[in-house]
């Protein structure tokens, strides 16, 4: 998908509030300041979506271009204070907030994304669980990230089009290659997994130029579907479309005891996300220069206390990727790649617990 270019807000119309004071205003001065001195004393004390909202609805000041994050549950979404972090540090002027959509009926994610893009004005819009797979669906146009993943974290509205993203892949590698310092190019990767996480890393992973690229999973058959899926996609796609021309390699199955030697290790399933976690044989680590865990929490996870006790010289959590992806998500609207390095600092100082 090419449509990167930023989105500019319209300029918002008067109210009818402001013209009815502007008339005053002309007839009664004294009337006008008094209404001029409450709306400063309500903006003093309003929080601050309040306070984008009186700035957008004063005449002369464009209306903040409006994006959600959405799924079920919601509340403890990071997203809105990621976004907040990066408008603040590119001068771009949103207003972004969390929705929770009901799961009944079945066409409720629908509806409320047609309402928010054609009723609200909406720009754009962050989808997590359990919702990816009915973004991708609901696009009219869908990036080949998102083609061979099946589901869609970014929406993007244009033009009257709803199109569709997935920078989950995205935010890893950039997460690996610049703060790591990893370059994944000619590296054997092998992630752990074989669900929608897992789907969503291996196009960005191919487009980074890996070598070997396996997808391990307790149940073969389903890493094999998962193989067997992603590398129809990748042969269906234009040349070019994975990064530079053809892959430099085709996506293996194994089940989890057979995964062979990889120079980065990536788990990409749920274990460990509430502090548990199977144990792993150790020699699954052997030659492992990077562990890496899309989950992301306060403590380690199991999987990252398992490399670490095996040796494995770097290890890290997702929590990196979460800015990541947000930072893609971020340049697909708004036309600019902000600073990661400051908001994943400021995430690390109240990491969930």
């Amino acid at each position: 998908m090419t449509h990167s270019a930023p989105l500019t807000a319209t300029p918002a119309v008067p109210s009818a509030a402001a013209v009815a004071a502007t008339a005053n205003a002309n007839a009664a001065t004294a009337n006008a300041n008094a209404a001029a001195a409450a709306t400063a004393d309500a903006a003093a004390t309003a929080d601050a979506a309040a306070t984008a909202d009186a700035a957008a609805a004063s005449p002369g000041t464009a209306a903040p271009d409006r994006y959600l994050v959405v799924g079920n549950p919601i509340a403890h979404s990071r997203s809105p204070e990621i976004h907040a972090a990066f408008a603040a540090q590119t001068g771009q002027h949103i207003r972004y907030e969390r929705r929770l959509i009901d799961t009944e009926p079945a066409d409720a994610f629908e509806a409320a994304m047609r309402h928010f893009f054609l009723e609200e004005g909406g720009k754009g819009a962050n989808v997590t669980l359990p919702f990816k797979e009915a973004a991708f669906r609901l696009a009219d146009v869908r990036s080949p990230r998102a083609g061979v993943a099946g589901a869609a974290n970014t929406l993007s509205f244009v033009d009257g089009q709803i199109m569709a993203d997935n920078t989950d892949g995205a935010g890893l590698v950039n997460d690996i290659q610049l703060r790591l310092g990893v370059s994944l190019a000619g590296l054997r990767v092998t992630v752990l997994g074989a669900g929608g996480a897992a789907r969503g890393l291996m196009l960005p992973l191919l487009q980074a130029g890996v070598s070997q690229l396996v997808v391990a999973n307790r149940t073969v058959a389903r890493a094999q579907q998962l193989a067997d899926d992603v590398n129809a996609c990748l042969a269906a796609l234009p040349l070019g479309a994975t990064g530079a021309g053809v892959p430099a390699c085709r996506i293996e199955a194994v089940a989890l005891a057979d995964a062979p030697v990889a120079d980065v290790l990536i788990n990409a399933t749920s274990a460990g996300l509430h502090g548990d976690g199977p144990a792993l044989n150790p020699a699954l680590f052997a030659g492992c220069r990077l562990a890496y865990d899309c989950i992301y929490a306060k403590d380690p996870t199991p999987f990252l206390q398992q490399a670490a006790a095996a040796g494995v010289p770097q290890h890290s959590d997702g929590l990196g990727m979460l800015v990541g992806q947000a930072a893609e998500s971020f340049r697909i609207w708004r036309g600019v790649m902000p600073d990661m390095a400051p908001v994943l600092a400021m995430l690390q100082g109240h990491a969930p617990g």
